[in-house]
């Protein structure tokens, strides 16, 4: 297995699982490690909503014995992680981001949780989300906007919604963790983090047990350090099995015989000059750059005329999730006497204002939308562009009105998947990122192109953290 150019020198799922078979680490150590850390960074990061440091420790030992008596269940056995806090675990708190869910015990796990723990995983805490995960800044009024770990001097937005996981990861207090997304809740932390995280085919993975923001769009999903790392724990989610997983990797089968492939001969399409108006200049910078890079790795670079401005696609996307989410949690929002996030509360109640016919409306053009790209996409085998169009802003900047996923909604609404990567570091010392989209089910060549741009690229390093 040819090991992925680490972005930062941090432990991986990949150099942890190696660890633990050669005997130079073990579980309890490391998740002791990332507690250390936990009760360190936290107090200034915020990343975390409850840690489970007792239970951690509890399942840490008995994967120690487990691995030393040459039991493994898998690559993710003995990793710990981070769990967004919209995920269930049984007699534990779901407080989905809200104060007035504090006391949220839940009676079931959620399906992707149990598929980790079945692999070994090991769960750290839960993490920070946006109330009722509806928001792509990763604000949070009431129980706290984790901090960007890219700027300790100015409180700089996370991204959303899964905005803990993604500061735990980029912190090295935690080494992976689990988000969802509806519009960009996974791929917008990562970039605005530096990290990668993958917004999975709609359907493709079960949403048991997660809190449902729009039951249409939701998809859950992996935030980790390396391209590696976040198919480790796509395979994982999607129902594979630890030992065939390790196979697998060691012959360069599946999905990993890709990760290898390079991107020579792919036609991909890049953002045409209307949407190229979107990106800031430092992010177009940095878009530039790479797309160079893929031409001289071998890759046929042509813009992409989109049918449907990626902005039209978006304001779809965010009308499908706010009818949705207000038939989900609108009762919560239109009690004035709960401590709701006021922000969340005017997206959550603008669902109220659409009738049936606007709801069916748009999920009709959807379909004809996704027949339109459908043929606009012939003869490429992926799409690449920015994940945002500006690095991450400082928080009293953000206009709450507006939506971040101009680039990342289009393709919750279109039901394809997308990788977001890690790609440089701007002038003003901050991540940029690439996203490349696939068709849906094509999860596949969003790893190949990802794989190869990692190899490619220097390392963009990592936080400078106290």
């Amino acid at each position: 297995m040819l090991e992925p150019k680490k972005p930062c020198p941090l432990s991986t799922i990949y150099e942890l699982y190696r660890g633990y078979q050669t005997g130079s680490s073990k579980p309890s150590v490391v998740v002791r490690n990332y507690l250390d850390k936990i009760e360190r960074l936290n107090p200034l990061l915020g990343a975390y909503q409850e840690v489970w440091a007792d239970t951690a420790m509890e399942m840490a030992v008995a994967a120690d014995k487990a691995l030393a008596a040459g039991y493994s269940v898998g690559p993710f056995h003995g990793v710990p992680y981070a769990l967004k806090d919209i995920f269930h675990v049984k007699g534990k708190v779901t407080t989905c981001g809200s104060a007035a869910m504090l006391d949220n015990v839940v009676g079931t796990t959620s399906t992707v949780v149990e598929r980790l723990k079945a692999a070994g995983g090991i769960i750290l805490g839960k993490t920070k989300t946006v109330e009722c995960a509806f928001g792509g800044w990763g604000t949070n009024q009431k129980l706290g906007t984790p901090m960007n770990p890219w700027d300790m001097n100015a409180h700089r937005i996370p991204g959303g919604s899964s905005s803990g996981t993604a500061v735990a990861v980029a912190a090295n207090m935690a080494p992976c963790g689990m988000g969802s997304d509806t519009g960009g809740s996974v791929r917008l932390p990562a970039a605005y983090c530096g990290l990668v995280g993958l917004k999975v085919t709609a359907g493709r993975l079960p949403l048991h047990g997660v809190m449902p923001l729009s039951q249409t769009l939701d998809t859950p999903g992996p935030i980790a350090q390396t391209v590696l790392d976040c198919l480790i724990m796509f395979d994982l989610l999607d129902g594979q099995e630890g030992w065939q997983i390790i196979r697998d990797m060691e012959k360069e089968d599946g999905t990993y015989a890709l990760l290898n492939k390079g991107v020579s001969s792919l036609r991909l399409g890049s953002l045409s000059e209307r949407e190229r108006q979107q990106c800031s200049d430092d992010v177009l910078a940095s878009y530039d750059m790479t797309l160079d890079r893929l031409r001289v790795m071998g890759a046929e670079i042509v813009a992409f005329e989109n049918p449907v401005s990626y902005g039209d696609l978006a304001d779809d996307n965010g009308m499908i999730t706010a009818v949705e989410a207000f038939h989900n949690h609108g009762y919560l929002y239109k009690n004035l006497d709960l401590p709701m996030d006021e922000d969340v509360r005017a997206r959550m109640l603008s669902g109220e204002r659409y009738h049936a016919h606007d709801y069916f409306g748009v999920l009709q053009r959807r379909k004809e939308t996704m027949q339109a790209f459908a043929e606009s996409m012939r003869g490429f085998d992926a799409l690449v562009m920015p994940s945002s169009t500006s690095t991450a802003p400082i928080i009293t900047e953000v206009d709450q009105a507006l939506s971040p996923g101009h680039f990342t909604r289009p393709f919750n609404f279109l039901e394809m998947c997308g990788l977001s990567l890690p790609i440089d570091i701007a002038n003003n010392g901050l991540p940029t990122s690439l996203q490349i989209v696939g068709r849906a089910h094509d999860e596949g060549i969003c790893f190949r192109i990802g794989a190869a741009l990692e190899r490619d690229l220097e390392p963009i390093g990592q936080p400078d953290l106290p």
